[in-house]
């Protein structure tokens, strides 16, 4: 689901928040994930924290921050345009288990670009 931008909450020459003039309740077990809209290549900010995280606790505003890429004068959303998207999943609920080891895998513990590509 889209977001839109209802209001500027806050600007600086580094950043800017918008309100999106919504609240949601998420229901136990499920989270909700903000991601920037596709449109953001359009525009001189990024969305401060990557992917928002909202829990089932919160009942405040939806709000995004956007960081800046040219300080003051950065292109950036204005109040009305569609800024960024919600998705609201399930979890699973785990257990993490104290081990000695962990069973093999083919990558192993190969990090960042050991798959070859």
């Amino acid at each position: 689901m889209d977001l839109t931008a209802t209001s500027v909450i806050s600007e600086d020459p580094f950043e800017i928040v918008y309100g999106t003039g919504i609240a949601v309740e998420i229901p136990e077990g499920h989270v909700g994930l903000v991601f920037p809209r596709s449109s953001i290549r359009k525009y001189d900010i990024a969305l401060k924290n990557s992917v928002g995280v909202i829990d089932a606790g919160y009942r405040g505003e939806i709000q995004a921050t956007f960081h800046k890429k040219r300080g003051v004068v950065s292109k950036k959303y204005e109040v009305g345009d569609r800024i960024c998207q919600i998705i609201i999943l399930p979890f699973p609920s785990i257990r993490f288990m104290e081990k000695d080891e962990l069973s093999d895998s083919e990558r192993g513990t190969g990090g960042h670009g050991s798959t070859g590509k």
